[in-house]
């Protein structure tokens, strides 16, 4: 059975947001006592997150669908429907988030960072929130938000200070096994190394990490062996170690070949080539084995090496090398640059920016004009089409948002079709310009016709007041005899 996963395809989905509820409040003697529906509440995210104690992604392969609980909807006497729960995945130290394309979206790296990988959806509104001077008692509610659905890819780098690679069999499980006190298979026979091995190193005040890579074979940069499969644990390395067999059987192997073919391996697969090497000659406790390691030497120090002939069974020249290990690892750690203090940016939107685009498209002949942008597709998908005052709430939004004047300057005309969101997901109708009450009416600036117009109550107040006129003029004109 399969114990070490380090890739796998995660199909994650966030919690959808509750609903908003209509409501109007009823007790005694007040039958009709306001709008009181709470809202709905916000669907849960799903959360990468960087767990020391998780070392491999197994729990993905085997349940590689995950869902995020769904808000409660809202209840009235403003009650708001209760949160989702927030899904928390832990993840290995130095998990790759991409998506199916191949592109990055995350690098976790350090206990705690996380990614959230899909946000839930945001809860509606109810009647109670959207209340106003205008709309006293609205009789819809907004719709919760759908959650996120997205597939992503999990890939695990190895994240170790230094990295033994080699041939099958060239002895780096035993090497980590006396280096650290990781415990790897051992066995004499090629590929015993499944999976990559990590091991603890204290070199006086340095402590490092160790990586024992799956042996690699010629072709490994194009998926030979298991090449692919583990190369990729090597990126994140600082120092690579070069573990050559000086006691092979094969005949066709050597010491000076093994490394060349290696090297080109990792100059095929790319973005090594600024790391430190150091060589290391195994296996010397053999007597053949020391002998080769004296005669390849000068030839390996000629090309620019640090040399270090060790065995693992009789632990010989292990502390050298393990110092040495520990004085590159000490200066990849000084030539790093600082890490600065996440700062945060505040990038404010344009004056001219209206938050969404107009485009037109053709349909089989026809116009379409597509709205994209993120309030009106929110909006469109918060909206409740059964309810007519829900659409004319909808267009009422979308006329103060500037999207009317948008669809007249890129020429719709009456009964057009306007599709709000992506082509896969969009709501389409057949335009209809709002027609604003009240401004045509108007005249010139400062005169409103409406004034003119003969109203009963002040036609009863003139003439009272005409009477009292009268009444007044009469008495002032009498004259006693």
């Amino acid at each position: 059975m399969t114990t070490f996963v380090d890739r796998v395809e995660l199909h994650v989905a966030a919690g959808n947001g509750g609903h908003g509820c209509a409501s109007v409040h009823r007790e005694k003697f007040k039958p009709l006592g306001g709008p009181d529906g709470g809202n709905g509440g916000r669907g849960g995210d799903v959360i990468l997150t960087v767990d020391q104690s998780v070392t491999t992604l197994l729990d993905y392969h085997h349940s590689p669908h995950r869902k995020a609980t769904n808000g409660k909807p809202g209840e009235g006497g403003n009650r708001s429907g209760k949160e989702g729960q927030d899904l928390v995945l832990p993840v290995p130290d130095g998990t790759v988030v991409l998506d199916k394309a191949g592109n990055v979206l995350a690098d976790l790296i350090g206990h705690g960072t996380s990614y959230v990988a899909a946000q839930g959806g945001r809860g509606g509104l109810g009647n109670a929130a959207l209340a106003s001077a205008r709309r006293k008692a609205p009789g819809f509610a907004l719709l919760g938000e759908p959650g996120d659905l997205h597939d992503v890819v999990l890939e695990l780098k190895t994240v170790a200070d230094v990295a033994l690679v080699g041939y099958p069999s060239a002895g780096k499980s035993s090497l980590i096994s006396v280096l650290s006190a990781a415990k790897p298979k051992i066995a004499d026979y090629p590929f015993t190394t499944l999976v990559p091995n990590l091991g603890v190193v204290t070199a006086g005040s340095t402590v490092y990490t160790i990586a024992d890579v799956p042996g690699l074979i010629p072709g490994a940069s194009q998926g030979k062996g298991l090449g692919l499969e583990f190369l990729r644990h090597v990126e994140r390395c600082s120092v690579l170690v070069h573990v050559l067999d000086t006691a092979t059987l094969e005949s066709d192997r050597d010491p000076l070949s093994d490394l060349d073919i290696i090297e080109e391996e990792l100059r095929q697969y790319g973005g090594l080539d600024d790391r430190p090497r150091i060589v290391v000659l195994n296996k010397i406790d053999v007597p053949d084995g020391k002998d080769l390691a004296e005669m390849v030497r000068p030839d390996l120090e000629a090309r620019g090496y640090k040399v270090f002939e060790v065995s693992a069974v009789a632990h010989t020249g292990l502390r050298e090398l393990t110092f040495a290990l520990g004085d590159l690892v000490g200066q990849a750690r000084a030539a790093k640059p600082v890490e600065e203090a996440t700062r945060i940016v505040i990038r404010p939107k344009a004056v001219d920016d209206a938050g969404f685009t107009v485009s037109r498209e053709e349909l089989e002949g026809e116009p379409v004009y597509r709205v994209r942008g993120e309030k009106p597709e929110r909006w469109v998908r918060q909206t409740d089409f059964n309810n007519d005052e829900a659409v004319g709430y909808l267009a009422d939004r979308l006329n103060r948002l500037g999207v009317e004047d948008r669809l007249t300057k890129a020429g719709a005309r009456a009964g057009d079709a306007v599709a709000i969101g992506p082509e896969e997901n969009a709501v389409v109708f057949d335009w209809e310009p709002t027609v604003t009450a009240g401004a045509e009416m108007l005249g010139r600036r400062g005169e409103d016709h409406r004034f003119e117009e003969e109203r009963p109550a002040a036609q009863r107040r003139r003439d009272r007041q005409a009477e009292r006129d009268d009444a007044q003029k009469e008495f002032d004109d009498f004259e006693p005899f």
